[in-house]
């Protein structure tokens, strides 16, 4: 009996052999046009009023319930923090104000 693995290529200049990962390439060169559906992602982070190079707004939150951390972002009208616990799904909106909070984590019993 064979093994499968002696049965693959080992040369990559033969046109049977699988992609190897390039790590020569300019990775600043410019790259083809994304499909639909990823231009959408990137272009969500535009509702924040944020380029592509920085993150999307969040805050860190503790819940008790299930004794685990979590992000939880802004919404798109830009109004309140929302969230649930990855574990329970329990929910968290945390609303924006005047007069809130500086902090950027919180704990939710």
């Amino acid at each position: 009996m064979t093994d499968p693995a002696d049965e693959l290529p080992t040369d990559a200049s033969k046109p049977s052999a699988r992609p190897r990962l390039d790590l020569v390439s300019d990775p600043a060169s410019p790259t083809p046009a994304l499909p639909a559906n990823e231009r959408r992602s990137r272009d969500s982070r535009r509702d924040y009023g944020e380029s592509d190079k920085s993150a999307r707004p969040f805050v860190g939150v503790q819940f008790e319930c299930c004794s685990i951390y979590a992000r939880i972002y802004r919404n798109a009208a830009g109004t309140a923090y929302v969230g649930n616990c990855p574990r329970c799904a329990k929910k968290i909106e945390l609303k924006i104000g005047h007069g809130g909070s500086d902090s950027r984590f919180f704990t939710a019993n």
